[in-house]
Formats: C-alpha cells, structure tokens, sequence
C-alpha cells in the first residue's frame, strides 16, 4: 500500500537530517540519515498510519498516485 502514497523528501538543517512525508496521511513522517533511510522508516510509517486508522475506524485516504519528490 504505501507504494501508492506520494512520498516528499527533503534535508532538514534545522533536524540535520532527511525528511520522508506522506501528505496524504497528515501527519505520517520519518527521518533519516540518508534518503533511502528516512525512505525506509517513512514506509514503516506509513504501515503503523494505516493500522492505527484501522484500529480506530478512521478513515484511511485513497492515494492519488505513486509520485516521488526529491526537494
């Protein structure tokens, strides 16, 4: 599911680390050193978002399509 979500990452100066979002999940955000790794936490993210939303029976956006930004 999550390879349906557009993903936004971006260098964070004031974290001193990557960004990795979800937008379409308010909310859903990780953090890494490197890309690829606040890629993969972004994706554990994005699992623990839509679990929750399940849990909770809230509801869970449809993604508007695969789309990876760099910033």
């Amino acid at each position: 599911m999550m390879d349906k979500y557009e993903v936004i990452i971006y260098w964070s100066e004031e974290d001193r680390a990557f960004i990795a979002e979800a937008p379409e999940l308010p909310g859903c955000m990780a953090h890494g050193d490197a890309h690829k790794t606040a890629l993969a936490h972004l994706k554990k993210a994005i699992d623990l978002w839509i679990k929750t939303a399940r849990e909770f029976k809230d509801p869970i956006p449809k993604p508007r399509g695969h789309r990876l930004i760099f910033a």
